[in-house]
């Protein structure tokens, strides 16, 4: 059984980033069926993983990281991990069943990054990378490499993950469907933006661009769980630009995620994204448009348990008492705003 002790106190490594690039799979998975004891496991018990893991993202995304962190970190733990153990009727329920439980895994390392534990994150995406190559070495197991990309990325560590990007790119093109195979490129893109490689950033982003046009397959479950791709590109883009300090076509990209959304399903989404606009129109002046648009955003944040959201509403606060001094119209109220949600939250 997992030890959660262990992964909660863990802290997060750069160097660790890149360890899926030399992690040999297929050793491992010799190693697992070895091991398979308990009852048998079929595709009854994998779709009922599947249906919860689906409801604890849609509770996530509306209520936060924190909110059931640990029921859902002890479900993965003490029941979907030791699930593994059993036999299972043929490889492709074998396949299925780690599947999901790589798909989870990846949640509980998200709600622990929305709420600034990295460590534990870290340490939950590199579980769900192991689980991901004995369900899709290629697909599944280039999209836990992605997560752990973007987490580098928020990090502030571009440099340390470029090769994990490219690897997981590599390992997908022609395993995955283009939509997904665009989640990757606009991926890359914004490691290569966050670097100071624009060059290789903009051929990235027209790369994600055409893969977008020419999609037509369905997109697998552990990629559809973001949400809209098109919604998603969109947003990555936004961030990609904002690195090339292009904030008038961030901005563009940034309105075209925010209407590719559900607000009611893509809270937290919903109102980061507004951050992100409020900044794009800052750094074109606009700034008493910012603050209409921060003061939305702040809808969106109340409540969340999130350190992300928390970090943005600081933001807001001291860019609003900023605005407060030049006397920029509504500055005051979004800075009376920011401090109660922040000491609502304290």
């Amino acid at each position: 059984m997992l030890r959660r002790r262990n992964f909660l106190n863990a802290a997060f490594a750069t160097a660790a980033v890149a360890l899926p690039l030399g992690y040999d799979h297929q050793a491992v998975a010799a190693t697992l069926r070895a091991a398979e004891r308990g009852g048998v496991v079929g595709t009854e018990e994998v779709a009922t993983v599947r249906e919860l893991t689906e409801t604890f993202r849609s509770m996530d995304e509306r209520l936060g990281g924190g909110h059931g962190l640990t029921m859902v970190t002890a479900y993965l733990t003490d029941t979907v991990v030791p699930m593994l153990e059993g036999h299972f009727p043929s490889e492709p329920v074998r396949r299925s069943a780690f599947g999901a439980a790589a798909t989870l895994a990846c949640l509980v390392g998200w709600k622990h990054h929305d709420l600034g534990r990295e460590g534990a994150a870290q340490r939950y995406y590199l579980l769900g990378f192991q689980l991901a190559c004995e369900s899709d070495p290629y697909g599944h197991a280039a999209w836990m490499m992605r997560a752990l990309t973007h987490q580098a990325l928020d990090l502030g560590h571009p440099q340390a993950c470029i090769g994990l990007a490219e690897e997981a790119l590599r390992r997908a093109t022609g395993n995955v469907d283009r939509q997904t195979e665009a989640l990757l490129l606009v991926t890359c893109a914004r490691v290569y933006g966050a670097g100071g490689q624009s060059g290789k950033a903009a051929a990235a982003l027209l790369s994600a661009e055409d893969a977008m046009l020419t999609a037509g397959d369905p997109v697998p479950g552990y990629a559809a769980a973001l949400g809209p791709v098109a919604a998603t590109v969109a947003s990555h883009t936004g961030k990609t630009l904002t690195e090339m300090r292009d904030h008038r076509a961030a901005e563009k990209h940034y309105r075209a995620a925010l209407k590719g959304r559900t607000p009611g399903t893509y809270q937290r989404v919903h109102g980061l994204t507004m951050v992100n606009i409020g900044r794009s129109v800052t750094a074109q002046q606009r700034h008493e448009e910012a603050v209409a648009v921060w003061g939305r955003s702040l809808d969106f944040m109340d409540g969340l348990v999130s350190d992300r959201t928390v970090k943005e509403i600081r933001a807001i606060q001291s860019t609003a008492a900023s605005y407060r001094k030049r006397r920029i119209p509504g500055a005051g109220a979004l800075h009376e705003r920011a401090v109660d949600l922040l000491r609502a939250q304290a």
